[in-house]
């Protein structure tokens, strides 16, 4: 994969649960490429949000089967990382 910041990171999770971790533990949760790895994720979150990241942690959320009436169909499998903030350090989202 060809190194590009703006598609390695896609979007951030914004859940109660990814809400919870920034407050309390200066962490944050993005969906990333699925193709892409700790070490270019952290190169893309520190060019794009200017920050220091200490740790990088992902996993595969695997799709679900969903059925509306009578179609029987899938979502997508996706990649989310868990990126640890250096202390003092913090991202805006909005």
């Amino acid at each position: 994969m060809k190194y590009d910041p703006y598609k390695i990171i896609k979007k951030p999770v914004i859940s109660e649960k990814a809400t919870i971790l920034t407050e309390r533990q200066n962490k944050y949760v993005f969906e990333v490429a699925t193709e892409a790895n700790k070490i270019q994720i952290k190169k893309a979150i520190e060019e794009l949000f200017k920050v220091n990241v200490t740790k990088v942690r992902t996993m595969r959320i695997p799709g679900k089967n969903k059925r509306v009436r009578l179609h029987i169909g899938r979502t997508p499998e996706w990649k989310k990382a868990i990126i640890t903030l250096k202390q003092g350090d913090q991202i805006e989202l909005f």
